[in-house]
Protein backbone atom coordinates (compact mmCIF):
# COMPACT_ATOMS: atom_id res chain seq x y z
CA UNK A 1 0.00 0.00 0.00
CA UNK A 2 1.05 3.89 -0.81
CA UNK A 3 -0.23 5.69 2.26
CA UNK A 4 0.98 8.94 2.79
CA UNK A 5 3.55 8.09 -0.31
CA UNK A 6 4.00 11.23 -1.98
CA UNK A 7 5.01 11.86 -5.73
CA UNK A 8 5.25 9.43 -8.75
CA UNK A 9 7.68 6.96 -9.48
CA UNK A 10 7.69 7.13 -13.18
CA UNK A 11 9.10 3.67 -13.31
CA UNK A 12 12.30 4.56 -12.16
CA UNK A 13 14.68 4.27 -8.69
CA UNK A 14 15.23 6.78 -6.33
CA UNK A 15 18.82 8.04 -7.47
CA UNK A 16 17.48 7.76 -11.13
CA UNK A 17 14.65 10.14 -10.17
CA UNK A 18 16.61 12.43 -8.65
CA UNK A 19 19.57 12.50 -11.55
CA UNK A 20 16.67 13.10 -14.02
CA UNK A 21 14.80 15.67 -12.30
CA UNK A 22 18.00 17.73 -11.57
CA UNK A 23 19.01 17.69 -15.01
CA UNK A 24 15.13 18.84 -16.20
CA UNK A 25 15.62 21.45 -13.52
CA UNK A 26 18.49 22.59 -14.76
CA UNK A 27 17.24 22.59 -18.60
CA UNK A 28 14.20 24.39 -17.41
CA UNK A 29 15.95 27.22 -15.85
CA UNK A 30 18.66 27.80 -18.44
CA UNK A 31 16.27 27.55 -21.90
CA UNK A 32 12.99 28.81 -18.99
CA UNK A 33 10.95 26.04 -21.24
CA UNK A 34 10.93 22.24 -21.98
CA UNK A 35 8.86 19.92 -23.70
CA UNK A 36 8.18 16.33 -21.81
CA UNK A 37 5.59 13.87 -20.29
CA UNK A 38 2.55 15.35 -18.09
CA UNK A 39 3.78 12.97 -15.23
CA UNK A 40 6.99 14.64 -15.29
CA UNK A 41 6.50 18.48 -15.90
CA UNK A 42 3.85 18.12 -12.63
CA UNK A 43 6.88 16.61 -10.40
CA UNK A 44 9.43 18.73 -12.27
CA UNK A 45 7.25 22.52 -11.44
CA UNK A 46 7.38 21.43 -7.64
CA UNK A 47 11.43 21.38 -7.85
CA UNK A 48 12.42 24.33 -10.07
CA UNK A 49 9.66 26.12 -7.71
CA UNK A 50 11.62 25.00 -4.29
CA UNK A 51 15.00 26.50 -6.42
CA UNK A 52 13.92 29.60 -7.66
CA UNK A 53 12.15 30.05 -3.80
CA UNK A 54 16.06 29.53 -2.41
CA UNK A 55 17.11 31.96 -4.69
CA UNK A 56 14.75 34.51 -4.29
CA UNK A 57 15.40 34.36 -0.22
CA UNK A 58 19.37 35.05 -1.55
CA UNK A 59 19.45 37.28 -4.15
CA UNK A 60 21.91 40.14 -4.85
CA UNK A 61 19.77 42.99 -4.43
CA UNK A 62 18.99 41.68 -0.25
CA UNK A 63 22.38 41.77 0.43
CA UNK A 64 23.07 44.80 -1.44
CA UNK A 65 20.18 46.68 0.26
CA UNK A 66 21.77 45.24 4.32
CA UNK A 67 22.03 48.86 5.72
CA UNK A 68 25.18 48.00 8.31
CA UNK A 69 28.30 46.09 7.64
CA UNK A 70 26.80 43.24 10.16
CA UNK A 71 24.09 42.91 8.33
CA UNK A 72 25.18 42.76 4.93
CA UNK A 73 27.94 39.88 6.46
CA UNK A 74 24.82 38.29 7.05
CA UNK A 75 23.39 38.59 4.23
CA UNK A 76 25.99 37.57 2.06
CA UNK A 77 26.67 34.26 4.35
CA UNK A 78 22.81 33.10 3.83
CA UNK A 79 23.69 33.90 -0.11
CA UNK A 80 26.58 31.37 0.00
CA UNK A 81 24.34 28.78 1.75
CA UNK A 82 21.39 29.33 -0.32
CA UNK A 83 23.65 28.57 -3.24
CA UNK A 84 25.36 25.50 -1.71
CA UNK A 85 21.65 24.73 -1.10
CA UNK A 86 20.72 24.86 -4.70
CA UNK A 87 23.82 23.37 -6.04
CA UNK A 88 22.88 19.98 -4.77
CA UNK A 89 20.24 19.84 -7.09
CA UNK A 90 22.05 22.26 -10.19
CA UNK A 91 25.47 21.68 -10.95
CA UNK A 92 25.32 23.38 -13.74
CA UNK A 93 27.64 27.03 -12.87
CA UNK A 94 25.89 28.91 -15.40
CA UNK A 95 22.05 27.92 -14.67
CA UNK A 96 23.26 29.07 -10.99
CA UNK A 97 24.27 32.43 -11.97
CA UNK A 98 20.93 33.08 -14.14
CA UNK A 99 18.92 31.40 -11.06
CA UNK A 100 20.39 33.62 -8.63
CA UNK A 101 20.85 36.92 -10.87
CA UNK A 102 18.41 37.03 -13.61
CA UNK A 103 15.35 34.71 -12.09
CA UNK A 104 15.71 35.76 -8.50
CA UNK A 105 15.56 39.27 -9.19
CA UNK A 106 12.58 38.31 -12.02
CA UNK A 107 10.09 36.95 -9.53
CA UNK A 108 10.95 39.01 -6.78
CA UNK A 109 7.88 40.56 -6.12
CA UNK A 110 5.67 37.06 -7.21
CA UNK A 111 4.58 35.29 -3.95
CA UNK A 112 4.85 31.76 -5.88
CA UNK A 113 3.42 30.14 -9.18
CA UNK A 114 6.67 30.62 -11.18
CA UNK A 115 5.89 27.67 -14.01
CA UNK A 116 3.28 27.05 -16.18
CA UNK A 117 2.05 23.88 -17.70
CA UNK A 118 0.67 23.31 -20.79
CA UNK A 119 -0.64 20.17 -22.96
CA UNK A 120 0.30 19.92 -25.93
CA UNK A 121 -1.31 16.52 -26.82
CA UNK A 122 0.22 13.05 -27.39
CA UNK A 123 3.68 11.86 -28.34
CA UNK A 124 3.47 9.74 -31.52
CA UNK A 125 5.52 6.82 -30.32
CA UNK A 126 3.79 5.53 -27.71
CA UNK A 127 0.60 7.49 -27.34
CA UNK A 128 1.88 9.28 -23.77
CA UNK A 129 0.46 12.54 -23.23
CA UNK A 130 2.90 15.31 -23.65
CA UNK A 131 3.12 19.29 -22.07
CA UNK A 132 5.50 22.13 -22.06
CA UNK A 133 6.10 23.50 -19.16
CA UNK A 134 7.97 27.42 -18.90
CA UNK A 135 8.84 30.25 -17.11
CA UNK A 136 6.08 32.64 -16.65
CA UNK A 137 7.81 35.79 -17.80
CA UNK A 138 7.12 38.87 -15.14
CA UNK A 139 5.10 41.54 -16.92
CA UNK A 140 5.81 45.23 -16.30
CA UNK A 141 3.98 46.47 -13.38
CA UNK A 142 2.71 43.41 -11.99
CA UNK A 143 3.40 42.90 -8.08
CA UNK A 144 3.00 40.72 -5.32
CA UNK A 145 -0.80 41.67 -4.43
CA UNK A 146 -3.47 40.95 -6.52
CA UNK A 147 -6.22 43.58 -6.61
CA UNK A 148 -9.86 42.69 -6.70
CA UNK A 149 -12.13 45.07 -8.82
Amino acid sequence: MRHRKSGRKLGRNQSHRDAMFSNMAASLLSEEKIQTTIAKAKELRGVAERLITIAKRNASSLVDQASSEGDRQKAAAARVAGVRQARKTVRDRGVLQKLFSELAERYQTRPGGYTRIIRVGARAGDNAEMAIIELIPQMEGEGAGHSVA
